[in-house]
């Protein structure tokens, strides 16, 4: 582990910790609160970096030697003896065993860096609450998802107590209270199927939340009005009782390191027409299957439309195939893309292998479009540069937030399935790939998101004392006074 001196006691400023679970789409939002801690609310922050299975991208951000100078990372070495897993064994059941592997040591680490005055744990770090009990540091959790999802997640435990089938069986969508209807096709991955480990855990997760002693929503009240109101207001939440929550967001990465490739890209990116270019990226662990593989070659071809294109091999087994190993650029496309795709696409398409600067390229004024996986740290950030969406979601809660994205928000597109081969054909990803570069429909997507876009650069101004800001200046000032 990384030594560290802790601030001594006496000091204003407050010491907290913060630790997330693996995987970059925690790591990220969780090392973006941190570094906002540090900067802009004279915290002194120790990240705690599980680096069991870490990925080169996990390394890579990690590693940098730019870090503002009350910042620092702790690293917990990987477990002696990790719990041995099936090779086939899913990647949330990995996750949460890793978690639960490498936080045997937690309670002397937390000792050893002076009792900080809190803990920020990720919502699949829960196993931290016993620990933080015995040890007297309140716990918050940075819930790394939607407020929707929140109010899901406390209302899993009713729905898991009354309903006696499968949730993805029940008649009517379900109704969470004061929320939107979720349809059950579009239910997390994770409580579809009641019987195997992934549920169990999600389940132990998710009836921990209200342990905390405060719940970090990377959201603001424009994006998620109704759900934000309903856990506030509403009786079920109070009973519960559901933990203050802040709306703190959006968070999102404001530098990233440029490696070569992504110069290159964000070069090639400076040549092309305003609002003209596609940039298909489906997250830090995303997968398609062969065969949807070669329709999005065909689809984006057939279009004509400019395109980033952020690849990784084809897996016809595991959608979440890359999501231990991001940033892994061993990828040769011309071994899984159609003959002479590369040579036909050369003047409008960039190719990148398994990563790219995403904030850059969202905020860069060619980018028109992002057809995304519709996992929520890349939904924020689309939503923070005023991007229109095509919604591919993948696993996890993504078909959810696709939906909310295209039918309530009104920012993003859905490209429809085709029952018979199982893939998204060619002509409907040309159809939609043209409605949101092209169209008046897009047109009006790209004048919502940019609405939102305003909202949020609102919610976080300190100038302007936005909701977001002023709701992490009360969480500071709760450590402060503790």
């Amino acid at each position: 582990m990384a030594t560290y001196s802790p601030p001594r006691s006496e000091t204003p400023n407050p010491h907290v910790a913060v630790l997330p679970s693996p995987g970059m789409g925690h790591i990220i939002p969780l090392w973006n609160l941190a570094n906002r801690l540090a900067t802009d609310h004279g915290c002194h922050v120790s990240y705690l970096n599980i680096t069991a299975e870490a990925s080169p991208a996990q390394i890579q951000l990690l590693s940098s030697p730019n870090l503002p100078p009350t910042l620092h990372v702790i690293d917990i070495p990987p477990a002696k003896e990790p719990t041995q897993l099936p090779d086939d064994t899913l990647a949330f059941t990995r996750l949460c065993h890793i978690v639960d592997d490498n936080l045997r040591e937690l309670k002397s680490i937390l000792l050893d860096l002076g009792k900080p005055k809190a803990l920020v744990i990720d919502i699949f770090c829960t196993q931290a609450f016993e620990v933080c009990k015995e040890l007297s540091i309140p716990v918050y959790t940075f819930y790394t998802a939607s407020a929707a999802l929140f109010a899901f997640s406390l209302y899993l435990p009713v729905m898991d107590h009354e309903i006696e089938c499968e949730f993805v069986d029940l008649p009517e969508p379900v109704r969470v209270p004061g929320c939107s209807p979720i349809r059950t096709e579009d239910l997390i991955v994770q409580v579809k199927n009641r019987k195997i480990e992934e549920y169990k855990w999600f389940l132990l997760h998710s009836t921990r939340l209200p342990m905390a002693a405060g719940m970090l929503l990377n959201t603001w009240k424009e994006f998620e009005p109704i759900t934000l109101k309903a856990i506030k207001e509403n009786p079920f939440y109070h009973q519960i009782p559901a933990p203050l929550s802040y709306p703190i967001g959006p968070l999102i990465k404001e530098t990233e390191p440029i490696t070569q490739s992504g110069a290159d890209c964000l070069a090639w990116l400076d040549n092309q027409p305003p609002e003209s270019v596609v940039f298909v990226a489906l997250g830090s662990g995303g997968s398609l299957t062969a065969a949807q593989l070669t329709e999005v070659a065909w689809g984006l071809e057939l279009s004509g439309q400019r395109f980033i294109w952020v690849i990784r091999a084809p897996n016809d087994v595991d959608p979440t195939a890359a999501f231990f190993n991001v940033g892994d650029k061993t990828n040769n496309p011309k071994t899984f893309l159609p003959e002479g795709f590369l040579e036909r696409t050369k003047e409008v398409g960039h190719l990148l292998s398994s990563w790219a600067p995403q904030c850059e390229v969202l905020r860069h004024q060619s980018t028109g479009a992002f057809w995304s996986h519709c996992g929520w740290n890349s939904t924020l950030e689309s939503m923070t540069y005023g991007v229109p969406m095509i919604a591919w979601p993948l696993y996890a809660e993504q078909r959810m937030n696709a939906s909310v994205l295209a039918e309530d928000v009104g920012v993003a597109v859905k490209p429809a399935v085709n029952p018979e081969k199982g893939v998204v054909s060619r002509e409907e990803i040309k159809r939609v790939v043209t409605t949101i570069i092209k169209s008046e429909k897009g047109k009006d997507m790209r004048r919502k998101a940019r609405e939102l876009s305003e909202s949020a650069a609102t919610a976080l101004s300190r100038s302007e004392n936005g909701s977001s800001y002023e709701s992490l200046v009360r969480v500071v000032q709760e450590w402060k006074g503790n």
